[in-house]
């Protein structure tokens, strides 16, 4: 019977926002900005795992572009220079390459920005989260690439939890609290949120495969709000999960698609934007983004899957520092768009 009751109250838990919330969530206007980055000449962008901006405005990208290498054998299979790291000024104009042919990058997962405007640099197959200054030096790394990778790769053990140590297993994303605590989605080969103080050390790990609340399919982007609760995006689960700053499950908003793509607004009157990212088997459905408050309110949504402005192909990465002002990155469509909200 305790166990009954146990379960009922963690169920009453869980904040349902009905399907027909989307459905009937007004359109918001918006307008995307034709060339908003321009690159130099022979200089591309491939899949975009990563935008952000920093307090000036400068916009940041990691992109899956470069020259990665495999070698079957006992030497060292892979190699780096997978991805790289490109910013531009508020006006979209290129200003430099930061980490160029760094040890750490070889698959784009994410960038972001810190308060303090430190670059924060996850990639996923270097199992590492690095901290760049404003000046581009490497300023502290969580996380370490593996001395060896066996090929074909072992297969996937265990219940997703992961060790509870700092070493991640297809890391996805970072994000802080007003402590400067530091919360990485080990989210991918793991199922697991860690949290780390302010000097990189370790604290504590929670979640694993499953339904069930507190258990994720993934992890694929993470927020935290003023207050320091975390948000997760557990798009396999098609619902975004609420957590104290210790972890402790608060309630899930349910039914938003795919969320692969979190970004949490600044200020006393806090949005979240989320992404239904259309998935790479089916590119033609889905790809609208949400704009809600922190209990679960749709207040509006706006574009559709598609390959033309104003459309998303697999968005993985949203860039929300201005309300109205959004950069939104594509795997699908090998882009970053600048996005007016009217």
């Amino acid at each position: 019977m305790k166990r009954l009751i146990q379960a009922l109250l963690t169920a009453s838990m869980i904040t349902l926002v009905p399907a027909t919330a989307q459905k009937e969530a007004p359109e918001i206007r918006f307008d995307s900005v034709p060339e908003a980055l321009k690159l130099p000449a022979g200089l591309y962008l491939g899949e975009v795992g990563g935008v952000a901006t920093n307090s000036r405005g400068d916009v940041f990208v990691y992109t899956r572009t470069g020259h990665p290498t495999i070698t079957i054998g006992t030497a060292r299979p892979f190699a780096h220079d997978g991805s790289r790291l490109f910013e531009f000024d508020r006006n979209g104009k290129f200003v430099r390459e930061i980490g160029k042919d760094s040890y750490g990058f070889m698959f784009a997962a994410q960038v972001r920005v810190d308060p303090s405007d430190n670059i924060w640099v996850v990639d996923q197959m270097t199992n590492m989260v690095m901290k760049f200054d404003p000046q581009g030096r490497v300023a502290m790394l969580l996380g370490r690439k593996a001395e060896a990778v066996n090929v074909p790769a072992r297969p996937a053990g265990g219940d997703g939890a992961g060790q509870p140590t700092d070493l991640f297993n297809r890391p996805t994303d970072v994000a802080w609290d007003a402590a400067g605590d530091i919360f990485v989605a080990d989210g991918l080969g793991n199922a697991r949120i860690a949290k780390f103080d302010k000097e990189g050390k370790f604290a504590k790990s929670w979640g694993k495969k499953g339904t069930a609340p507190g258990e994720f399919a993934n992890v694929r982007s993470i927020a935290v709000d003023a207050q320091g609760n975390v948000y997760a995006a557990d798009g396999g689960n098609k619902r975004i999960q609420v957590f104290d700053n210790d972890g402790n499950f608060k309630t899930a908003f349910a039914d938003v698609g795919n969320a692969q793509a979190l970004c949490m607004t600044k200020g006393t009157n806090q949005f979240l934007y989320v992404s239904n990212s259309n998935p790479p088997t089916d590119i033609d459905r889905d790809g609208e983004i949400y704009r809600m408050r922190l209990d679960g309110t749709i207040t509006g949504k706006f574009g559709k899957a598609g390959k033309l402005l104003k459309e998303f192909g697999t968005v993985n990465a949203i860039d929300c520092s201005s309300e109205n002002t959004l950069y939104v990155g594509e795997i699908g469509n090998l882009r970053v768009q600048k996005l007016i909200l009217h």
